[in-house]
């Protein structure tokens, strides 16, 4: 018996749509990471987990030349040392931002070349622009940089092939602070990040309103002396990635998603925020 038109289109429809739904999921699979249980669960070391007497600062989307100086006076004013998750378009705008963070003992790693959304599979795409980052960051500072986060924390699995061809760590954070709303203030931003953060854990801040709130980054650089001094009283250390024994603890492949169907973040989504 003949199969009718629509059932025969039906099927080709399907050989075709099969396929890629499953290259779809493969690619964007890996970015269920993101979700703070599953990552916990899977990947401590990707959490950014370290030394239970440890918390690592860091810092997403710079370098700035306006608000970043401010964030590294802070620092400075604190005794304290961070890691800083640049983006090589910026680096190679504002190189003296870097060497300055460089020299004041500061991390410098690389957040990718621009902030962009990395939905579509484009693995050659990705492992040129994160080599481009890095190469941006050695040849402005004279050092390697070790560590990735990708802009809103979106692992994608060739974004985890990128950084692997790129010599990079990837690591994303246990707690944040919310800090690129509008109606961040210095009070709020420590209060979300020390609802989750414990001894151990990476703190992610913003030092520059690039793809916020116009005048965000106030609201983190206000609430760095409390968070500073409430670690201390907790008899913790705060300092940069380099000093928090994540690196044996971070895959250098997409970890494998639990079993079930993960939810995959959309940072667009009506009430969610912006992302890193």
């Amino acid at each position: 018996m003949p199969v009718s038109v629509p059932r025969a289109a039906a099927r080709r429809a399907a050989a075709v749509g099969l396929p890629l739904a499953g290259a779809a999921l493969a690619h964007v699979g890996p970015a269920a990471t993101w979700l703070p249980a599953v990552r916990g669960r899977l990947t401590p070391g990707l959490a950014g987990v370290g030394h239970p007497r440890h918390v690592a600062l860091t810092f997403d989307d710079g370098p700035d030349p306006v608000s970043t100086p401010r964030f590294l006076d802070a620092l400075d004013g604190l005794g304290v040392r961070a890691t800083f998750f640049v983006l090589g378009d910026a680096v190679v705008r504002h190189p003296e931002v870097v060497r300055e963070t460089v020299r004041q003992g500061h991390e410098v790693a690389v957040h990718g070349w621009s902030h962009d959304r990395p939905w579509l599979p484009a693995p050659a795409r990705d492992v040129r622009a994160l080599r481009r980052a890095v190469e941006a960051v050695r040849d402005v500072t004279g050092v390697t940089p070790r560590w990735y986060r990708p802009p809103y924390g979106i692992l994608t699995s060739g974004r985890w092939a990128a950084a692997r061809a790129a010599g990079l760590r990837p690591v994303l954070w246990t707690a944040w602070g919310r800090d690129w709303t509008a109606t961040a203030t210095p009070a709020s931003v420590r209060a979300t990040v020390e609802a989750d953060l414990r001894g151990g854990g990476t703190v992610l801040l913003h030092d520059t309103d690039r793809t916020a709130a116009p005048g965000c980054w106030r609201a983190s650089l206000g609430a760095l002396p409390g968070l500073v001094a409430g670690r201390r009283a907790a008899g913790l250390t705060v300092g940069p990635l380099a000093e928090h024994g994540t690196a044996a603890a971070v895959p250098a492949t997409a970890p494998p998603l639990p079993d079930g169907p993960a939810a995959v973040p959309d940072p667009q989504a009506p009430g969610r925020g912006r992302r890193p």
